[in-house]
């Protein structure tokens, strides 16, 4: 069991943190540095060991310096692939126990998942989401999709407005309760690991980038909605206009 928030002593101060938040924990000499999502760190003399008993089975012992969150965890090659884009090493003897390890971790992730507030029916989030329907902008509900290994791999269009229609050249009706990778085999993952951090972690990201699927800029402003879920407004950049302040006469 993982527990709601955990106590340290960081630059002398009695720090509260959430084990939500941690991405990893890393020895740096007699320190250990625990690394949130969003970037910032804290420096703690408690013990790496005594970390490890703290934070519980959601995080796993990538080496003997290394404690990173089952959750944090995108793929293991070579190394560790975060979903924020980090890299961190392992010991390689122990790749099958991590990824074995990996999986529990994953299979309780999406168990929390399964008692999403999350509406039950295409009704029902169109009603909750009926204020977009009108919306100059696209935006759209999903909910990350997990395969037998308890990793997130795609996602479903749970609620999506006309404009999001008109966004991604597809009818509503050829988007609603299907999966992206179902309509654009093409996918990038860059989507997916953003999609990922804010389902999984709760943080609000903004990615400018191409989207080869519809051969269009994109700005995507993505935040937690329900568990699982992210909500997300987009923007064709080539129609944005960038207005910058001035000073006053």
């Amino acid at each position: 069991m993982k527990p709601d928030s955990m106590f340290i002593i960081s630059n002398r101060r009695r720090i509260r943190l959430s084990p939500e938040d941690i991405l990893y924990v890393q020895l740096a000499g007699r320190r250990s540095v625990i690394h949130l999502s969003g970037g910032k760190t804290y420096e703690t003399y408690t013990a790496i060991d005594e970390l490890a008993q703290m934070l519980g089975s959601g995080f796993i012992r990538a080496d003997r310096a290394t404690l990173v969150s089952a959750k944090s965890v995108h793929s293991i090659g070579k190394k560790l692939e975060l979903i924020n884009g980090e890299t961190l090493s392992f010991t390689r003897r122990r790749k099958r126990e991590l990824k074995e390890q990996l999986r529990a971790g994953r299979r309780q992730i999406v168990q929390e998942l399964a008692g999403s507030d999350a509406p039950a029916t295409r009704e029902e989030y169109r009603r909750h989401y009926a204020s977009y329907d009108r919306a100059p902008f696209a935006f759209t509900d999903i909910e990350m999709v997990f395969n037998e290994e308890h990793a997130a791999v795609d996602w479903i269009f749970r609620y999506g407005n006309e404009a999001l229609a008109a966004l991604e050249k597809t009818p509503l009706e050829q988007l609603l309760d299907h999966s992206f990778g179902s309509i654009f085999p093409n996918m990038d993952a860059k989507w997916l690991r953003v999609y990922e951090r804010t389902a999984l972690f709760g943080e609000t990201l903004e990615i400018a980038d191409h989207s080869p699927e519809i051969d269009t800029n994109l700005k995507i402003i993505c935040f937690p909605t329900f568990r699982g879920h992210c909500g997300c407004i987009l923007f064709d950049q080539a129609k944005l206009q960038t207005v910058r302040g001035q000073a006053a006469p």
